[in-house]
């Protein structure tokens, strides 16, 4: 039997004799299997962000029969005793790769706060602006000489909390490269522009302008370096470091072939139509290969689906048309994630987080919606470090109350960092001179889903 511990000279022999053209996906799959165990790889994250705040009643905590329930039926997964919105039919082939929590007990039920406290582990307000989960988790994840940035957010919809998109006292240096801006709701209203969305998930503006050539560039580059430098020499500051160090990066990617990672028609056109071709599909699509180009930390928001607006999971209103519609873009998306960094040997090595600002509420309102809850909610995991196809938690028949291992913000993100291995006591230098860890000393992760 040949061995499984494949080298770079065993590949292209086993090429030339013809035996990778007899079973390419055979092959690959073995490869990609002894990628994943390589313990030199290096682990990172995406974050699935549901902007608006997904109804947990509608999609992981079913309460069929209740008048709270709703119209969806459950459906059974490939992990016995697990059931969870029919809307998933995908999903639930790939129970096992899931860890749903199904009792978070927060207490923020404004989109502002609520997207801050979850996406920085902190309320907002007092003079200490805290990173996002983004940065803090790119900061301690960054990976020298490398050409792109540590944290990239796709197709984000910052107007309700533009705060928890931020880096916070962390700076610049750790803030967002942010590609396709409210693309979602532009490529979902069917009157809007039809190209393909993976042309709004480009990095913009990295072209020299027409007629300047490289050394013209290069003098160029060199004379401006020198005059920030002075600046700087004179002006110490965190500012005017953080905008250097912006302007460097800036400068890498523009003479990189990183960038290339952004071109989603290298692609084959049948894996691009299992992810969907729209903004969430493809910007999926993206973070895998993103993943492999080194960016530890990637975000891609689902915030609008066709026929469901730019706050699309605030189903205030006709909740199940339009969440039923949400399903129908994550469903295919998130499954094909999955299975695209398992085919290439990186989802043991990932950590996938899908989370909202909060939950819906039980009751249904008046105008057949669902408002805003976060008193008994749900978040999910899967990929690297988690133990994966089981549910933690349980709220009651009616959904109102959680009755089993409530799960706080400090929980949820102490799991997150351990499961990245990163050391959660961690502290950062604040813009007030107090160090901060990264997650609030009262966090106790989650430790039955922590592999």
């Amino acid at each position: 039997m040949l061995s499984r511990n494949f080298t770079r000279r065993d590949w292209l022999c086993l090429s030339a004799a013809g035996i990778a053209g007899y079973s390419m996906s055979g092959w690959l799959g073995r490869l990609a299997a002894d990628a994943g165990k390589d313990p030199n790889r290096k682990r990172a994250c995406i974050l699935l962000w549901m902007n608006g705040g997904p109804s947990q009643m509608d999609t992981w905590d079913l309460k069929p029969g209740h008048a709270n329930g709703g119209p969806f039926k459950e459906t059974n997964t490939n992990v016995p005793g697990i059931k969870f919105s029919e809307h998933f039919p995908e999903l639930a082939k790939r129970a096992d790769k899931l860890a749903i929590i199904r009792s978070m007990a927060t207490k923020e039920a404004d989109h502002g706060r609520g997207a801050y406290l979850m996406r920085t582990g902190r309320v907002p307000g007092g003079p200490i602006p805290y990173p996002t989960l983004g940065s803090f988790v790119g900061k301690e994840m960054e990976r020298p000489n490398t050409e792109l940035p540590n944290f990239v957010s796709v197709a984000p919809f910052r107007f309700l909390s533009p705060g928890a998109y931020d880096a916070g006292f962390l700076g610049p240096k750790y803030a967002p490269l942010i590609v396709g801006e409210n693309a979602g709701a532009i490529f979902a209203n069917p009157n809007g522009p039809q190209q393909d969305p993976a042309a709004a998930l480009k990095v913009q503006d990295l072209d020299r302008p027409a007629g300047v050539k490289s050394d013209r560039a290069s003098h160029r580059e060199k004379l401006l370096d020198a005059m920030e430098k002075d600046f700087a020499t004179d002006r110490a500051s965190p500012p005017a470091e953080s905008h250097r160090a912006a302007y460097r990066q800036a400068l890498t990617m523009m003479n990189s072939k990183a960038v290339k990672a952004f071109d989603l028609s290298d692609e084959p056109a049948k894996l691009r139509d299992r992810y969907g071709r729209n903004i969430f599909g493809q910007g999926c699509l993206l973070a895998r290969r993103l993943i492999e180009a080194g960016v530890p930390f990637i975000e891609v928001t689902l915030s609008a689906a066709p026929g469901v607006g730019a706050v699309g999971w605030d189903t205030h209103q006709n909740n199940f048309e339009s969440v039923k519609k949400l399903s129908q873009v994550l469903d295919p998306a998130w499954a094909t994630l999955m299975d695209d960094l398992k085919d290439h040997g990186l989802l043991d090595t990932t950590t996938i987080i899908w989370m909202g600002e909060f939950g819906r509420t039980p009751r249904i309102n008046g105008n057949n919606g669902r408002d805003h809850w976060a008193n008994s909610w749900s978040t999910v995991l899967a990929g690297g470090g988690i133990k994966s196809g089981q549910v933690v938690g349980k709220t009651g028949p009616d959904g109102i109350e959680v009755k089993e291992r409530p799960v706080t913000v400090p929980d949820f993100l102490g799991t997150v960092c351990q499961a990245l291995g990163l050391d959660i006591s961690k502290q950062n230098q604040s813009n007030v001179g107090r160090p901060i860890r990264l997650v609030e000393p009262n966090a106790k992760p989650i430790k039955e889903v922590l592999a």
